[in-house]
Formats: C-alpha cells, structure tokens, sequence
C-alpha cells in the first residue's frame, strides 16, 4: 500500500484501540522517512484526527525527533507491541473480585479477559459495554452490561473500578465518557479506582496542554463526545510507565490550520 492511502487509512480508522492505531500509523509514517516536510504534516495530520491517543501523540513525537525517522516509526510499533502493562494489571487484579469497567477499554478489558475469575460490570457507555460484557459472557467470564445511569448502584457493589486513559498529563487523563462519574463515585464510596496507561499514553505537559487545545476547538458539547477528560486525583493507583517517554516535537503543537 502508498504511505499516502495507508496514512489515509490509519487517519480514517475509528474503533481501534490507541496503541493499535499507534502501531499502524508508524507503518504509514516509515513511508515518509525521507521526506521530511512530508513527514512532518503526516504527523500533525494523524495528531489533528486523533488527538485523544496518547500513542500517536507518543509516537510523532519520537518520529520527528529521530535523526532516523524509518527506524524510528518500526522500533516505536514494537516496543508498542512488547508493552507489558496489560499482564502487569492482570497479575494485580484481586481474585474472584468484582470490576467496573467503562465502555471497551483496550487494554483493561484484555486484562479481565486473562483473569476470567473475575465478576465484570461493563457501564454501557455508547453501546460498548453492551458488546464488551456480550463478548467476555461468550469466552466464559461472568459479565453484566451497567447502563449508564446506574453507575453509582454500580459503583457502590463492586470492589475496583478500573479505567483506562487514552493519554494522560500531569494533572489529568482522558478516558471513556462516563469514567468521570465512575470515578468520583468511588471517591464518594471509597472504592479503589485504578489506571490503565500504557506505553504512549503519558505525554509531556506541552504536548498535553496542546491535546487539550485541539479538544477545546473541537466545537462539540462535552457531553456529547465519546471521551472526557478526568482528574489524576481521583485514581489511586496507575498502571504504566512512570514518566512521559517522548520528546517535546514543536511540529506538534499547532493544529493544523
């Protein structure tokens, strides 16, 4: 496939989880190695089309920053690949618990997957949690869609609530709509609230604050997006590396006008 139709691809896809679509947009960003003014707006394109996926923030960064951007976008996709996060969370997980989750996170649904000890309440946020809690009921979990107004009652009957950022800053994460009220109602019930934020999701504050820019002037309601961002103080515990491990790329933190 031409690096253009797969960029075009990779900045179409929708439903992907972020460190999938990171994984494929550094197939499509070798493409443009050498070419830099190439390079740079395929970047600030994928940016502009995702700009809640901390790995392909993560990965454009390290891209456009590397003396050698081929080699670059191919050791990117597989330290994406080889991220450990998800059998670290499920080595974690208490036995025989009871989770909330909300919607079809990629990575912490994986996590309960591999246990299949566990009781899942899948909060039903955009219709995901339906189709979550439907595919783990069918591989032999125990698993129950919550609808959404009902994430307190849930809250309050479960043990953890596990969330997952799709890129996470300093001072906050963005997540699946819902996550927020997931999370402060177990604030409020003092049930502990963990955070699945795998390689590329934790970004620089500059890129962060750009991510929040493009967030800002997306025109939309926010309780008409799929995502929201939530406070890093309501989790007590954070799955992932400790610190942002990508450059700050200038190139990144403009939208494309």
């Amino acid at each position: 496939m031409h690096p253009i139709e797969r960029l075009r691809y990779v900045a179409r896809a929708r439903g992907a989880g972020p460190s999938a679509i990171g994984r494929e947009a550094a197939g499509a960003l070798a493409g443009f190695a050498d070419d830099p003014p190439a390079l740079v707006t395929a970047c600030r394109r994928l940016v502009d089309r995702h700009p809640t996926d901390g790995p392909v923030w993560w990965l454009a960064a390290r891209v456009l920053s590397a003396a050698d951007p081929g080699t670059e976008a191919w050791r990117s996709a597989e330290i994406l690949a080889d991220d450990a996060t998800v059998p670290e969370v499920a080595a974690a997980l208490p036995g025989d618990a009871t989770v909330l989750v909300v919607g079809w996170p990629e990575s912490a649904a994986e996590a309960v997957r591999r246990r299949g000890d566990l009781v899942v309440l899948a909060l039903d946020a955009g219709g995901d949690g339906d189709e979550l809690a439907t595919r783990l009921a069918r591989q032999g979990s125990d698993a129950i869609t919550v609808p959404d107004a009902g994430v307190a009652a849930a809250v309050a009957e479960c043990d953890l609530v596990l969330l997952e950022a799709t890129a996470m800053g300093s001072d906050g994460f963005v997540a699946g709509i819902g996550s927020g009220a997931a999370a402060s109602a177990a604030w409020v019930a003092q049930v502990p609230v963990w955070l699945v934020a795998g390689v590329g999701r934790a970004l620089p504050d500059r890129l962060w604050q750009s991510l929040l820019q493009r967030i800002d002037g997306d025109g939309m309601d926010p309780w008409d997006r799929a995502f929201e961002v939530v406070p890093r103080e309501l989790v007590g515990r954070i799955f992932g590396p400790a610190a942002p491990e990508c450059p700050i790329a200038p190139e990144l933190l403009r939208p494309i006008a």
